[in-house]
């Protein structure tokens, strides 16, 4: 399915999708256990929190579903499950709210549209955020979309619905990285799915990066208020880097 990018309507347009990493390992432990080895996908609920166009999805659950490969028209997904579960998970945490869901995909699919309607019925603009859960490829296994009405130039043609993309990332608490280190530290089996420990590796080279590059930026700083003299061979080496 294509990504159409014409002139569109959007009633809250969402900037940014973050993804927390005990949701992508409740995704690819559900998919190992449900579809691995198959050309099923797995398809669940997405929970969080949504303010000023960012979409935090902090927690998910998996709900029964099945599609016709010859013909996808045809598919089901088990509503009454999704309502019971999300009455039990907003006993938890009643700040946690239905914020759209999620596909194992790996790509955009047919029906997804049909799909993501029905999730209107939940949330006024869900996010569908496909998991890639065998990562060919390093990089950030999520991609995020929400719809908008595609506008026809010509006035004789209906509007439809259309997939926007829009920016995801992986981030977490300080919580939820030591969950996830837990997690990992005893895993001996190389069979399972390696996006949680690209994941984990991921957040902690962006949080060295970003200590780097605070330092960097405190010792320019100290440059330009003079309090350093200015080192022509520092400054080489970080145009290098």
């Amino acid at each position: 399915m294509d990504v159409i990018k014409t002139q569109q309507i959007s009633p809250r347009p969402i900037e940014k999708v973050i993804v927390h990493p005990l949701v992508l390992l409740s995704i690819v432990d559900n998919y190992n256990r449900v579809a691995k080895d198959t050309r099923k996908r797995v398809i669940g609920v997405l929970l969080g929190t949504s303010f000023k166009g960012t979409v935090d999805v902090t927690n998910s659950y998996a709900v029964p579903f099945e599609e016709d490969e010859k013909d996808p028209s045809i598919w089901f997904l088990d509503h009454n499950y999704h309502e019971s579960m999300f009455s039990m998970f907003k006993r938890i945490n009643a700040k946690e709210h239905v914020v759209g869901w999620y596909s194992t995909g790996p790509k955009l699919r047919e029906n997804d549209l049909d799909i993501h309607r029905l999730f209107h019925n939940y949330v006024p603009n869900p996010v569908l955020v496909i998991i890639d859960v065998q990562p060919k490829e390093l990089g950030i296994p999520t991609k995020a979309y929400y719809d908008v009405e595609e506008v026809k130039e010509n006035a004789t043609q209906k509007s439809q619905k259309v997939f926007v993309h829009v920016p995801s990332e992986i981030a977490a608490h300080e919580v939820e990285e030591i969950a996830v280190k837990h997690l990992l530290r005893d895993v001996k089996d190389t069979t399972i799915s390696t996006l949680a420990t690209e994941v984990t590796g991921k957040l902690t080279a962006l949080k060295g990066l970003d200590a780097r590059l605070r330092e960097i930026r405190g010792y320019l700083d100290l440059v330009i208020d003079e309090k350093l003299p200015l080192n022509h061979e520092i400054l080489y080496h970080l145009q290098l880097n």
